[in-house]
Formats: structure tokens, C-alpha cells, sequence
């Protein structure tokens, strides 16, 4: 059994704890304001963007079509990029994208095609590693960065269309945390290269619309802007997610804390009850013997 001193210890330590375990989860929900508005107002953009891009992407095809949207016309090689956070405490957050992204590579291999991994964040690499210790590419580093931002999106975008257009990779998945609240955060995979059509219907207006200089012309100058987009909104979902997954894993570990402060000082009060009953009775036994 443990001495008075040790449970005294260790409640001490547990408190501790809590006291850093509160400070974060407050300091989460204040990112979380306003990392949840940043990614909620992106998305009104990027749905008007994907009408834009079905309703030109309607009235062009076959040859005509710029290759990020007509593709290599083979699927042999995937690129999976994985967005993952660079600090923890945000329960499993991180490990739900990387085990999609897992998921997908082990079905994809034994379709027989390859995979190579794009990491953004570096808590996701050591398991993909582990998993993949030869596939893994290009890591872009994001440790630097306090909040993503348009311009890590569209560096990672214009890296993704230089390997596309140098041949490395026929199909690219993007692997993110949608937000949906602070206590659920949905894993998501989105096909990013060659970029799917929209499956928003163009909007009829009745009203003939002429393209100048073209239409296609214009999604090829669209579609690199519509990636970058996609890139983007995704890294705001993610840092929304990880803010309420922070969050609440914070939230938990708190109140684990207080139970086990609870039940410890429990079992200090009765060790100490114990050690004065026996004190008293050796007191007592040693009146007697006098």
C-alpha cells in the first residue's frame, strides 16, 4: 500500500495535471470560434466555384478538355495526400485521417496499383512510415505555421500540378477532417487530380451565355484556381476539427482527473484514519503495559 506521503504526492502531481489539461481545453475553444467560422465561411465560396466549373465543365469534353480535368487516361499511379496537424493532445484526431489514408493504400495495392504518400503536417508520419517505410514522397512542412492560410494551399497546389504534369502520379486523394461540431469530426477522402466534375447542376437562367476567349480557355485557367480552393477549404476544416477534437480530449481528461483526485484523497483520508487508529492503540497498549 502506498504512503501517506505518496498518495499526498500524487494528488498533488494529478492536480497539476488538471490545472494544464483546463488551461488547454479553454485555449482550444477560443481557436475553435474562430478556426469554425473561417472553415464555415469558405464554403459557400467553394460551392459557387463547383457551379462555375460544372457549368463549364459541361459544354467541354473529349479532347478539347485541359488534362487536370480529362486526366492521363491511365490509373495505375495514386498520390495520397495526408493533411495531419503538427501537435497532439487532440485524441484521435490525427489517427482516424491516417488510418483512412491507410485504409485506401492497402486497397489500392491489392488492386495492384501504386501508392506514394504527400504528407502535410508531421503527426501522421511515423505511423504511415511504419506502415509504408518506402512509399513515402514529399513532406511539406508546416511546423512554422500558427493557422493555414491560402498561401500553404497553394504552394501545396502548385506542387501537386508540377508532379502531375511531369508524369509522377495518374490520380491524387486528399485525406482531411471535415467539422461538423466540436464532438464530431468526419474523416474525408476527395479525389483532388485530375479534378472530378462537379456534381452541382448548372443553374438554368434561360439566358445564352457567351464564353470569351473560351470555354475552355477558361477552365483551363479556372482549374488550378478551383484545386487550390479545394486544398484550401480542407485545411480549414481541418484545423476547426482539431480545435474541437483538442477540445474535448482536454474536456476528458480534466474530469478523468478530478475522479482520480477523488478517489485518491479517498484513500489518503482512510490511510491516515488508518495510521491514527494504530498510533492510538499503541499509545494505549503502552499505558496499559506501564
Amino acid at each position: 500500500m502506498a504512503s501517506l506521503k505518496e498518495l499526498k504526492d500524487r494528488i498533488g502531481s494529478v492536480k497539476s495535471t488538471q490545472k494544464i489539461t483546463k488551461a488547454k481545453q479553454m485555449v482550444a475553444a477560443a481557436k475553435l470560434r474562430k478556426a469554425q467560422a473561417a472553415a464555415e465561411a469558405a464554403r459557400p465560396y467553394a460551392s459557387r466555384l463547383a457551379s462555375v466549373m460544372a457549368a463549364l465543365a459541361s459544354k467541354v469534353g473529349g479532347d478539347d478538355a485541359p488534362k487536370l480535368l480529362s486526366g492521363t487516361g491511365m490509373d495505375k499511379r495514386h498520390l495520397l495526400v495526408v493533411a495531419n496537424s503538427d501537435k497532439g493532445l487532440a485524441g484521435a484526431f490525427n489517427a482516424n485521417i491516417v488510418r483512412a489514408a491507410l485504409v485506401k493504400a492497402r486497397a489500392l495495392e491489392a488492386e495492384g496499383k501504386t501508392v506514394e504518400f504527400y504528407l502535410i503536417g508531421k503527426k501522421g508520419r511515423a505511423p504511415i512510415k511504419r506502415a509504408f517505410p518506402n512509399n513515402v514522397g514529399t513532406q511539406f512542412d508546416t511546423t512554422h505555421v500558427r493557422e493555414p492560410g491560402y498561401g500553404e494551399a497553394e504552394r501545396v497546389a502548385e506542387e501537386l500540378v508540377e508532379m502531375y504534369e511531369a508524369g509522377k502520379f495518374d490520380v491524387a486523394h486528399l485525406f482531411f477532417s471535415h467539422f461538423k461540431s466540436a464532438l464530431t469530426q468526419e474523416p474525408t477522402e476527395q479525389q483532388i487530380i485530375p479534378v472530378p466534375a462537379p456534381e452541382i447542376a448548372p443553374v438554368e437562367t434561360g439566358a445564352v451565355v457567351e464564353y470569351e476567349p473560351g470555354e475552355e480557355e477558361i477552365l483551363e485557367a479556372l482549374l488550378p484556381r478551383y484545386l487550390k480552393t479545394q486544398i484550401f477549404g480542407a485545411l480549414l476544416e481541418n484545423n476547426a476539427s482539431e480545435q474541437g477534437a483538442s477540445m474535448t480530449a482536454m474536456d476528458n481528461a480534466t474530469r478523468n482527473a478530478g475522479e482520480l483526485i477523488d478517489k485518491l484523497t479517498i484513500q489518503y483520508n482512510r490511510s491516515r484514519q488508518a495510521a491514527i487508529t494504530t498510533e492510538l492503540i499503541e499509545i494505549i497498549a503502552g499505558a496499559e503495559a506501564l
